[in-house]
């Protein structure tokens, strides 16, 4: 297997199947941190700089809080209008990021340009952390939901996904890569222009990916172990901003309400959602025992202090 140390994480193509795992062992070891809300002091002389030209509430501070609970310092941007890349001078990404190298040891960047982070890459001395690249991949994310999965059911394989929302998101791109490496069918839900593009298709079906799309949640929720949801109800992921305005409210056939839930679902099925949302899951399914999306907020922080150790060499 190879080292982590050093190592870019842009994209779940490039996970072999029992680097997935290593991760998550580090995530296990290292949970106790974040679970007894101490700090550590394994990265103490280590800096993460963020770099974020979209807006980000999880996984930006889900970061910051991993770098602080491992004892490290955290420096960097969450608004690139507040910077010379957003201002007059639009500073490129080369530039940027040879500016931002000699400020820390590792970098997280979002960016509303996908394949912003990869190009970051061929530039940086210092790790690079994918935090969301436009509509291409969302890797940490997809590694919350996953090591969620494994911590909640004990096992990935052999369990049953479905995923409901925009299929051009960039969480249901890296969740297909990722689930390449799995025994996991997946059904996928989409309203029709939001559907998986043939392209996409293609790679799932060259990875051996066993999927299948359905027009309606009730026609596969019954035999779902996970369900993934995302809004079809969302800003353009190409914009650096978008204010608020004028929105559509999520069809049926794309929310998951605890009637639903209730008539359909296992009693042990697990429901995600990376946030923020809309109107697809409805306030009152918090409370319901197929909710897990806080324990998953939890677990990003946790998943984050594991990719920041391995990325930084201090665990191996």
């Amino acid at each position: 297997m190879r080292s982590f140390a050093g190592r870019d994480i842009l994209s779940l193509k490039d996970f072999e199947r029992q680097e997935f795992f290593r991760v998550f062992e580090i995530a296990e070891q290292l949970e106790p941190i974040a679970r007894n809300r101490r700090n550590d002091d394994l990265c103490a002389d280590k800096t993460l700089v963020t770099a974020f030209y979209q807006p980000s509430t999880r996984t930006r501070l889900a970061h910051e809080s991993a770098m602080h609970r491992l004892g490290g310092h955290v420096t960097g941007f969450s608004d690139a209008k507040m910077t010379r890349a957003g201002d007059w001078y639009q500073e490129s990404i080369k530039d940027t990021v040879k500016m931002l190298e000699f400020y820390g040891d590792v970098i997280v960047m979002r960016h509303f340009q996908q394949g912003a982070p990869h190009e970051a890459a061929k530039w940086s001395s210092v790790p690079i952390i994918n935090g969301g690249d436009g509509w291409g991949e969302h890797p940490t994310q997809i590694l919350t939901d996953l090591y969620t999965v494994l911590r909640e059911k004990g096992r990935i394989d052999g369990l049953r996904w479905l995923a409901v929302g925009d299929m051009r998101m960039r969480t249901m791109h890296s969740l297909g890569y990722a689930l390449s490496q799995f025994d996991c069918p997946v059904t996928f839900v989409a309203p029709p222009d939001m559907g998986l593009k043939p392209e996409f298709k293609q790679e799932l079906s060259d990875l051996c990916v066993d999927f299948r799309e359905v027009e309606h949640v009730e026609q596969a929720i019954a035999e779902a172990d996970v369900i993934l949801v995302e809004p079809v109800v969302q800003p353009d992921y190409t914009k650096s901003r978008q204010e608020a305005g004028e929105h559509g409210m999520t069809p049926d056939n794309y929310k998951i309400t605890r009637e639903l839930l209730s008539k359909k679902a296992k009693s042990d099925a697990i429901l995600l959602h990376s946030l923020p949302r809309m109107d697809e899951i409805p306030p009152d399914v918090d409370i319901t025992r197929w909710s897990r999306y806080w324990q998953e907020a939890f677990n990003g922080v946790v998943m984050r202090m594991a990719l920041i150790a391995l990325v930084l060499g201090k665990m191996e």
